[in-house]
């Protein structure tokens, strides 16, 4: 894996410490830092602009135990197929499969059916999940905007690995399509807290007594994200 820096340089250091590794230029510390991308389930190190390679292999040698470690605490990967059960916008849903059918994905009660071959299935899902999210929580959001008398411009669904949102200057909200998979008090304090943005730019006391006045039960969604939040990033 080559990553070519900001500062001209390129690190190829995956064959000389065993694995796989993502490198990425430090964008304000001087110090060499790991974590894990939960996402694409690789470990990242972030370069300082002087660095140099023998450094870098050095400090990944050296916290290996710590990669292996952290790479398996992390969830095993699940696919949306035949059977699999998960919570989608609230509500507990099998995924039944529908061969001969030619409906694409639709739900009955608790069965999210699905049409066509088998090996399609988790794409028609996810597919499914991001064009129901899209709706939904745009129209989730707009309510709570109205009620601050903001201007939502628009709501996009992404595939992020660390922000569940985000709100930008031109009152445009992103939102992670795996928040569908979170307990409806979840997404109700998901909304709040971006919508809050439309008018708090920041995380001021002001801010979060928007979010209380938007969700008065914020709190608990915020601690299940916190808590079991990871774990939506097993579903690829």
């Amino acid at each position: 894996m080559k990553i070519t820096l900001l500062t001209g340089k390129t690190f190829d250091i995956s064959e000389a410490v065993g694995m796989d590794i993502k490198v990425v230029p430090a964008r304000s510390s001087r110090k060499l830092t790991l974590k894990i991308d939960e996402k694409e389930r690789v470990p990242v190190l972030s370069v300082p602009r002087f660095c140099s390679r023998k450094q870098a292999i050095e400090f990944v040698t050296e916290h290996t135990d710590w990669i292996i470690k952290a790479l398996n605490k992390l969830p095993e990967v699940k696919y949306f197929a035949d059977g699999e059960s998960f919570m989608l916008f609230g509500q507990n849903v099998t995924v039944e499969h529908h061969p001969e059918a030619r409906r694409g994905v639709w739900l009955e009660e608790s069965r999210l059916c699905v049409s066509g071959a088998a090996e399609f299935i988790h794409r028609r899902v996810k597919d499914y999940i991001r064009k129901r999210a899209q709706e939904e929580f745009y129209a989730r959001s707009k309510v709570l905007a109205d009620k601050l008398g903001c201007k939502l411009t628009g709501v996009s669904i992404k595939d992020t690995t660390s922000r569940w949102g985000s709100c930008s200057t031109l009152n445009h909200i992103n939102y992670s399509w795996r928040v569908a998979l979170t307990p409806d008090y979840v997404i109700d304090y998901l909304m709040a807290h971006e919508v809050s943005h439309l008018k708090h730019h920041d995380h001021s006391d002001e801010f979060w007594a928007c979010v209380a006045t938007l969700c008065p039960e914020w709190s608990n969604g915020r601690i299940w994200l916190k808590r079991y939040g990871k774990t939506l990033y097993a579903f690829k």
